[in-house]
């Protein structure tokens, strides 16, 4: 029977039944609702809105039911949602006593609360991952300082780069993401049991009781917002989708820099597929397949945005489509978090190649200039003084390290013999000293500014 049946003459029908249940999905709210209902029941004690022998009851009951679904004991199937399933097993082992449980509680305050200590297990999770993943940079940065890799713009070389810098520049994405989640876990932690079905309720409840046992920081101040507020499942799954665009990104450098044509990476073979008619191949599937699980990701902060713009007030049945999205896209941000944070670890760096690519396209030029106006010459002049050395090189299939100081001196004669340790790729990278520069010494301090940045969480 229906916990709302005895307003119905004629019971549900098996195909609106079907359509209308969430077990099969929220059942992975087992463990949070039963812990709001302890602390309710705790509460109902307290209070004395229920008899002291009838809540230890409920409570004796309610860790029996966990304990038994913890170790597979009992199967959570057979009833509407995750809420009734609880209930009814309470009121199957206790009798009446059970009953009680949803005195001065409704099933929207219910789920609103689930909701919120299941996404705040999550965030924590997601920036636990996150973590890992960026103490993964952090040592694959301590290992490149060494080396120069090329810096690119429009997908085109720019400027030679510490390869510490590139991945610290990755860190940084993470660590805002990490922030992100840490602020909707803030936003997300306020209490919404004792609102009922929306207008509170008429016993004498002690809502500070049930936020200090779970943990809340603060209790809802809004009965009819707090059973309709989805907001913080829409911000946790931007967070998730922003952190999933950074990985992306990561992703398609991955399946470049490991190409044939770049080749400054491998991609070890056991992170790594083959082809079904192709012998040779070697694909980047685990980096595509982050790469395409983003966009799924994307899909489900679009939904739960839709489901939410036209709702009145307070509670609809709507609601009831966040969790499936956000179930998934959990999911989805932790597998990918954890499988690339693996991937990293093994990824191999080709020194040769990336120093010898970072030389060419004349990803020097800007240091010509620089050159230049460190000397008196407007920028503007240097830039088209270096310009038409770029230009003469081409016409003579040479690169800047190959010109004389004659040819130097053809386009502006501010130039000088130390122009030509100048144009060199490593001393490119390490004139750039500034905070956050190319420099073997900037990227040691953002080594040291992201592992001081990690503390805090």
């Amino acid at each position: 029977m229906k916990l709302w049946q005895g307003r119905f003459e004629k019971p549900i029908s098996a195909d609106a039944d079907a359509f209308n249940e969430s077990l099969s999905f929220d059942r992975k709210l087992w463990q949070v609702d039963i812990e709001a209902s302890v602390a309710h029941a705790t509460m109902l004690k307290t209070c004395g809105i229920v008899p002291a022998e009838d809540a230890d009851k409920i409570l004796g009951g309610l860790e029996a039911i966990k304990a038994d679904i913890a170790s597979g004991a009992l199967a959570v199937e057979g009833a509407e949602d995750i809420h009734s399933f609880v209930e009814g097993e309470l009121v199957k082992r206790i009798g009446d006593a059970g009953k009680k449980l949803h005195t001065a509680r409704s099933r929207n305050d219910q789920v609103a609360t689930d909701m919120r200590l299941y996404v705040r297990k999550s965030a924590d999770g997601a920036i636990a991952l996150l973590k890992g993943l960026v103490e993964t940079l952090v040592s694959r940065a301590k290992e490149g300082a060494r080396y120069v890799m090329p810096g690119f713009t429009h997908l085109r070389k720019a400027q030679p780069i510490n390869c510490a810098q590139y991945f610290n520049a990755y860190s940084e994405m993470f660590l805002r993401d990490m922030d992100r989640f840490a602020a909707c876990r803030k936003r997300l932690n306020v209490m919404p049991l004792g609102s009922a079905a929306l207008a509170g309720t008429s016993y004498p409840i002690d809502r500070g009781i049930t936020q200090r046992l779970l943990g809340f920081d603060e209790i809802s101040e809004n009965s009819l917002d707090a059973v309709s507020d989805r907001d913080f499942v829409a911000e946790y799954l931007f967070c998730a989708s922003l952190a999933l665009a950074h990985l992306s990104r990561l992703c398609e450098d991955t399946i470049l820099y490991t190409s044939d044509e770049f080749g400054y990476w491998n991609i070890p073979d056991e992170y790594s597929t083959g082809s079904s008619i192709m012998p040779q191949k070697k694909n980047p599937d685990l980096p595509e397949l982050v790469r395409g699980k983003t966009g799924r990701v994307y899909g489900h902060l679009v939904g739960i945005l839709t489901t939410i713009k036209g709702l009145p007030l307070a509670y609809n049945k709507d609601l009831q489509e966040d969790k499936e999205a956000f179930f998934d896209a959990e999911e989805t941000l932790f597998s990918c978090l954890s499988i690339y944070t693996a991937l990293m670890k093994k990824i191999t760096l080709n020194v040769s190649a990336m120093f010898e690519a970072a030389g060419g396209g004349f990803s020097t030029a800007t240091d010509v200039a620089d050159y230049l106006a460190k000397r008196g010459v407007p920028f503007r002049d240097a830039h088209a003084a270096t310009g038409k050395l770029v230009r003469y090189c081409l016409e003579n299939g040479k690169a800047l390290t190959d010109l004389t100081l004659e040819e130097f001196r053809a386009v502006n004669t501010a130039f000088e013999e130390d122009v030509l340790s100048a144009v060199t790729t490593r001393s490119s990278a390490e004139g750039r000293n500034s905070v956050g520069g190319s420099s073997h010494r900037a990227a040691m301090r953002g080594i040291s500014a992201v592992r001081r940045r990690l503390k805090r969480f």
